[in-house]
């Protein structure tokens, strides 16, 4: 499984093995034997590797179907908690006036937007 979604996120990225080998600093033919599934790699560029595509090391390992890293996972439940605490249904909003609510509303954009986060 692993020499396979190495396979699939490379192409993805439509980047040649060479490059992928260069950033982990091994040879090309290395690299190549772990596409083919003839050598697996240290816990070092399987790490690299995960970080390179931008994928969880589960996902590279094939125990898990779900590509994203857990620090971005976690990173995207605490802005959704952010958000379901400012439109929650108890009551909160109904309190604040129309005025307010928009605040918040351009207050969050204009984080989103300082440190790179759009809608």
């Amino acid at each position: 499984m692993f020499d396979i979604r190495l396979k699939e996120l490379r192409s993805e990225k439509d980047i040649l093995q060479k490059d992928v080998a260069k950033y982990l600093n091994i040879t090309t033919s290395a690299y190549g034997f772990y596409e083919q599934g003839k050598r697996v790699p240290d816990i070092e560029i399987i790490n690299k590797l995960a970080d390179f595509f931008n994928v969880s090391t589960d996902y590279l390992l094939g125990k898990s179907d779900i590509k994203e890293p857990a620090e971005k996972i976690l990173e995207r439940n605490k802005e959704n908690e952010y958000t379901i605490a400012l439109h929650n249904n108890n009551g909160y909003d109904e309190e604040l006036p129309e005025e307010a609510r928009k605040e918040i509303d351009n207050f969050i954009e204009y984080v989103r937007q300082k440190y790179g986060k759009k809608e």
